[in-house]
């Protein structure tokens, strides 16, 4: 589930980097939260391990 949420923001996130009609740093914002559960994915996963 987590790694669907971070690869649907990482699309939008290049999405917005190919169009031209980005919201400020909004799209940049959509990277960070991406990366955050990608960690987050990577640390439960160690500890279900």
């Amino acid at each position: 589930m987590l790694w669907t949420i971070a690869v649907v923001l990482i699309i939008l996130w290049l999405v917005g980097l190919v169009s031209s009609y980005t919201m400020g740093g909004f799209i940049h914002i959509l990277l960070v939260i991406a990366i955050i559960v990608v960690l987050i994915g990577v640390i439960q996963g160690r500890r279900s391990g």
